[in-house]
């Protein structure tokens, strides 16, 4: 049995000129270009057209983006901030939280779908399958970082993290692959139930799912990981285990509720593919 790993892998993949390539931008791009092939095919099956694909890209990056950077300033380092607030706008020194990213994409879809005549949850319950390859491409872009490690342990897969200057030499959980194994679950288990249930999806059913998996995972999990600021040694519960549970709730409420609009079970999207165009694209797709 391995006592522990050492990762000592650089973030940098290559430097070109003035620009630094880095593994965790890769990685960022990447959940964005894997998820826009996944949402193509699924708007495809279901007789919408690939054209909303890129409409919704757009939307997620600026939610995503902005979302994750404010909810760093404001939920792990407002003091720092408030007397310097022009580096809020330098996000290439790092500095991201994803349940900020979470309140910007929830926020980005709600004017999508109000602006362009979708309904909020159809949109959801689609995009969350989108969410869980992102979210499995960022957390390995955090172990490229060595950055949010886990508490010291001693089981046989602990990394040393020699590159985090504050948690060196001791093996740590690898928390980051904890998480981005857990998305890749999500990822199988939501494309399965829209596999299933495909147009007929009930209203709710994969958000509420989703959320509820995803932030009671990330509440468990904390318990492994070094707390990122200092200000959270002094609570009972991490800043990542308070802000996850109202989304639990939001998301048993919508499960809980999932089909049973009786107006609305499943759902409705600007269907503009006849039945034969979405069948020849989704074998296209494929």
């Amino acid at each position: 049995m391995l006592a522990y790993i050492t990762w000592d892998v650089s973030p940098i993949i290559a430097q070109l000129g003035p620009l630094t390539l880095r593994w965790y931008g890769v990685l960022f791009a990447l959940g964005f270009v894997l998820g826009s092939f996944i949402l193509t095919h699924i708007y495809r099956t279901e007789r919408v057209s690939a054209q909303w694909v890129d409409i919704i890209t757009l939307y997620m990056i600026i939610g995503t983006v902005v979302g994750a950077r404010l909810g760093h300033v404001f939920f792990y380092d407002w003091a720092a901030y408030k007397q310097h607030p022009w580096e809020i706008l330098k996000i290439w020194h790092g500095g991201l939280a994803s349940h900020g990213a979470t309140i910007g994409i929830l926020l980005a879809l709600w004017l999508f779908s109000r602006r362009h005549k979708f309904d909020y949850l159809w949109v959801l319950d689609r995009i969350v399958i989108v969410v869980a390859v992102g979210g499995a491409c960022i957390r390995l872009g955090n172990l490229m970082n060595s950055e949010i490690v886990g508490r010291a342990t001693n089981v046989p897969w602990a990394f040393i993290f020699p590159r985090d200057a504050e948690h060196t030499t001791v093996p740590r959980h690898p928390t980051q692959i904890y998480e981005s194994l857990f998305c890749v679950f999500l990822l199988v288990l939501l494309y399965w139930l829209w596999n299933k249930y495909k147009e007929r999806t009930p209203r709710g059913l994969l958000f509420g799912l989703f959320v509820v998996l995803l932030f009671t995972f990330r509440f468990l999990v904390e318990f492994l990981k070094e707390n990122q600021v200092d200000f959270e040694n002094n609570l009972q519960f991490n800043m990542g285990q308070l802000l996850s549970i109202p989304l639990i709730l939001l998301g048993v409420y919508v499960l809980l509720r999932a089909g049973k609009w009786p107006n609305n079970p499943y759902g409705y999207a600007v269907r503009d593919l006849s039945e034969e165009e979405a069948n020849k694209a989704a074998v296209k797709t494929r």
